[in-house]
């Protein structure tokens, strides 16, 4: 835009400045310049903001430009930080509260007491679960013998898996039985069956890499370029001084036991190890264990267990706005508990026992809170599992032709099952709900991502959290109050 230069105004051309005074004749010359030059420039202004905008950018006299607000997403905004601290501020005066509330109407339960009885050994019947502790042993050694003579040639590669299948049926019959027919306390059996079943699939990793150890046998170079190939870097950028181990040499006890124990359920010849033990970092995170543990217990105690009791009347009797309303009562508890769990679980127990075994790969879980899938939240919040699934059963099938939704749908098949067998055993009632969940993932994730994407794929699947969990526990609750509560007061009063 070319500057525009404004012509001087012609008297003839402006408003006669009239100037009423009652002594007209004492204003002298200077004040009657001084205002016609005030009166001249005010009305030529106009043409100056008009056609000469660009000169007075900088001197504050022009305001307006083309801005969207910051809301809109053209925008470009992205800074909530005082939006989200708000958020917080309401959840923690809600939660608080609630709180306030449950200790004004129930009291103080939390009762240490409680947990030292329930967890310490109240007779014989816990006895089999120390038992089974104990004989887990036994299927170890007896699949490690396994894999020595099947390195030695001693026995066939069919003999030694049709041995190697029956170990690991028994590893998760025995002690579902041994629980069913001695009714040991539920926590004792929970524990002890997620610990066989923890065994259970690592040794299906370590029998299943040995094996395509024996299969590449005559190709040692390609094998050790391929061990070799796995990153040995430390945590704090340091190389840990590791000496790779090549078939048959990793089979010994110590390499054994400590894939047994290492926060992992894929096997390698050679894991990445760091260089030392951050003893700072390993006590934070055992501080970290032994407080939020405590938290757990107390909140279970204080919010869950009378939210539970007073779900029992309205499930009994069909009541289902109650049911609603209480179901929605349980879930903020019941999520809380579940991400308090999570990070006590998968960063602070897992970190200290990698710290502790010097185990460099400390990806225990990603970024699932910002999952835009059903798919991608069970893909990111259990690295272990994640990596054991897709490694032996989804690439495996897709490799023997099977189509990708058929080999998910197996994956989520068996996750389905061992999520039944963990709650199923230890309550001694075999329910679906579980099951059914875990299974229900399959057309929940096709539809969310048929219609859903972005933000709102990631709030339904936060509503599934929140709102799944808990229908599932007061459903388990329920079944197990109608059996061994009310069966047993009808019984005793007929």
């Amino acid at each position: 835009m070319t500057e525009y230069s404004p012509k001087k105004a012609d008297s003839s051309s402006l408003p006669k400045l009239s100037i009423q005074s009652k002594s007209s004749s004492s204003l002298d010359n200077d004040l009657l310049y001084f205002l016609k030059k005030k009166w001249t420039q005010f009305w030529n202004e106009p043409e100056f903001f008009t056609f000469g905008a660009e000169r007075f950018q900088g001197q504050g006299l022009i305001c307006h430009q083309h801005t969207d607000s910051l809301f809109s997403s053209t925008s470009g905004f992205s800074n909530y930080r005082g939006l989200i601290n708000l958020c917080i501020v309401l959840l923690a005066l809600s939660n608080g509260r609630v709180a306030l509330e449950n200790v004004i109407k129930y009291g103080l339960l939390v009762n240490p007491m409680y947990w030292v009885r329930l967890f310490v050994f109240q007779g014989p019947k816990d006895w089999p679960c120390a038992v089974l502790v104990a004989a887990s042993n036994v299927f170890l050694l007896t699949c490690f013998g396994l894999e020595k003579l099947l390195s030695q040639r001693t026995i066939a590669e069919s003999v030694g898996r049709s041995l190697h299948i029956l170990n690991l049926l028994v590893i998760l019959c025995l002690p579902a039985g041994l629980v069913l027919y001695i009714h040991p306390n539920p926590v004792f059996s929970s524990v002890v069956l997620s610990m066989y079943t923890i065994i259970f699939l690592k040794l299906i990793s370590y029998v299943t890499v040995n094996r395509w150890c024996r299969e590449h046998s005559q190709s040692k170079k390609s094998l050790r370029k391929r061990q070799k190939s796995t990153s040995s870097l430390s945590s704090s950028g340091d190389l840990a001084d590791t000496k790779y181990i090549e078939y048959p040499n990793n089979l010994n006890l110590k390499d054994f036991y400590y894939f047994m124990v290492a926060p992992t359920l894929c096997y390698e010849l050679n894991f990445p190890r760091s260089a030392r033990i951050r003893k700072r970092f390993l006590i934070k995170r055992l501080i970290e264990m032994v407080i939020l543990s405590q938290v757990l217990l107390a909140l279970v105690q204080q919010w869950m267990f009378p939210t539970i009791n007073n779900s029992m009347k309205p499930f009994h009797e069909s009541n289902y706005p109650s049911i609603l309303e209480r179901l929605l009562k349980l879930a903020i508890p019941n999520h809380i508990l579940w991400l308090i769990f999570f990070y006590w679980f998968f960063h602070s127990c897992l970190n200290v026992v990698a710290e502790l075994l010097m185990f460099g790969d400390r990806e225990f879980y990603k970024d699932w809170w910002n999952a835009e899938s059903i798919t991608g939240f069970w893909s990111s919040w259990n690295i272990p599992v994640h990596k054991w699934a897709r490694r032996h059963l989804y690439l495996p099938m897709v490799k023997s032709g099977y189509d990708k939704m058929t080999s998910s749908v197996v994956v989520f098949l068996v996750s389905a099952f061992f999520h039944e067998y963990l709650v199923s055993v230890p309550l001694r009632m075999f329910r679906v709900w579980a099951f059914m969940g875990m299974l229900g993932q399959v057309p929940f994730a096709i539809l969310t991502s048929k219609y859903l994407n972005g933000h709102f794929s990631n709030m339904a699947l936060w509503v599934s959290l929140i709102i799944g969990q808990p229908l599932a526990a007061l459903m388990y609750v329920h079944d197990y109050y109608v059996i061994n509560h009310l069966h047993a007061d009808v019984m005793s009063t007929s």
